[in-house]
């Protein structure tokens, strides 16, 4: 039988300079990649870009729908609200770490900078932190906070409340801290029923440290989430047969940092990044699968062959059934990669 690491790929579709770039966001909105900030090299002094770039898989285009928001930002996150507005909290703006919030209409294609509420309690500044939808109304924050020299030794988590009708946000700081991370990675996932919790939902957060412990940064039952589910029929069965593969290692990864991860039906897809035990040749192109239909629920590891897929400050996405790598620093750590992929399970 073959072995695991010849049984995926990535297929290129797209390329164009646009794509060219880093630790930016990507989100899927009406069948159509946005792409979003993020930087051209690792130097430090270079600013960081603020221009939004559309891919239209179908119609196989790539546009500059905005070359200059008037907000520059790399090493920021955010999400998609009432599946229009991209709304963007904190990041590196060029001189310093900011916690404030915008958003990008993509019906309207204005940008706009939203206002402190009253009872807002925000982060000194955010990056490399990560910001996961809880509702149209809700965002959790988790990840590197402080100045340009505080780092702090554990992360904070917040709540930030968010109104896209009147452009308000305000945090509120959680009693609940996870383990000092950056870089890392947060997503919903149903609660581990055996666990002894019923149903609802967990935020589970992982990578950007030396270690593979995963935290829980957050519970809520169904009523109190909005989680949509995106069907993606075809590339589900590609997963699970992937995870059943013969000889398939089942080890979680581990001291990894500035991965990307999308859920894929009952799977969570987690690939790339940089690994903390090497200070050379450290961008990696693994792919790991975190299976929540077992118990205990286990991930596999699959190790990448392909060098010139080695990437760290990317991002993957779902859309129509395709996973879609995005962006990224190449094997080398400063050359950004113009492509943009399609993972490919025969």
């Amino acid at each position: 039988m073959a072995s695991p690491r010849c049984q995926w790929t990535w297929n290129p579709v797209a390329q164009n300079d646009l794509f060219a770039r880093a630790f930016h966001t990507c989100t899927a909105i009406r069948d159509k990649l946005y792409i979003y900030g993020g930087v051209k090299s690792g130097e430090p002094k270079e600013p960081p870009l603020g221009d939004m770039v559309l891919l239209d898989p179908e119609q196989e285009l790539a546009q500059a729908v905005s070359v200059e928001s008037g907000f520059r930002r790399s090493h920021h996150d955010g999400a998609l609200l009432g599946d229009r507005w991209l709304c963007v909290a904190g990041g590196w703006d060029g001189t310093r770490r900011v916690s404030s919030v915008f958003s990008y209409d993509s019906v309207e294609g204005e940008w706009a900078l939203w206002a402190e509420g009253p009872t807002n309690n925000p982060p000194v500044g955010l990056s490399s932190h990560t910001c996961t939808k809880i509702s149209d109304y809700e965002l959790r924050v988790i990840g590197r906070e402080g100045g340009s020299r505080t780092q702090r030794r554990y992360a904070s988590v917040y709540s930030l409340r968010v109104n896209p009708s009147t452009r308000t946000y305000w945090y509120k700081e959680e009693v609940s801290r996870t383990a000092s991370r950056s870089g890392h990675s947060a997503t919903l996932l149903p609660t581990d029923t055996k666990q002894g919790k019923k149903g609802g939902y967990s935020l589970y957060v992982f990578g950007g440290r030396d270690s593979a412990a995963i935290d829980i940064a957050g519970e809520w039952s169904k009523e109190k989430i909005h989680v949509s589910a995106t069907p993606c029929p075809r590339l589900t069965e590609q997963l699970a047969r992937l995870v059943a593969t013969e000889g398939a290692a089942r080890s979680a990864p581990k001291s990894l940092r500035h991965q990307s991860c999308a859920v894929i039906g009952p799977f969570l897809v987690v690939y790339g990044g940089e690994t903390l035990t090497k200070s050379r040749d450290a961008v990696c192109n693994d792919l790991y699968i975190y299976d929540t239909r077992t118990s205990p629920r286990c991930w596999s590891h699959f190790p990448g062959s392909e060098r010139q897929h080695k990437r760290v400050g990317h991002r993957i996405c779902l859309l129509n059934d395709r996973l879609y790598l995005v962006g990224g620093f190449g094997a080398d750590g400063k050359t950004p990669c113009p492509e943009i992929c399609t993972l490919d399970i025969p």
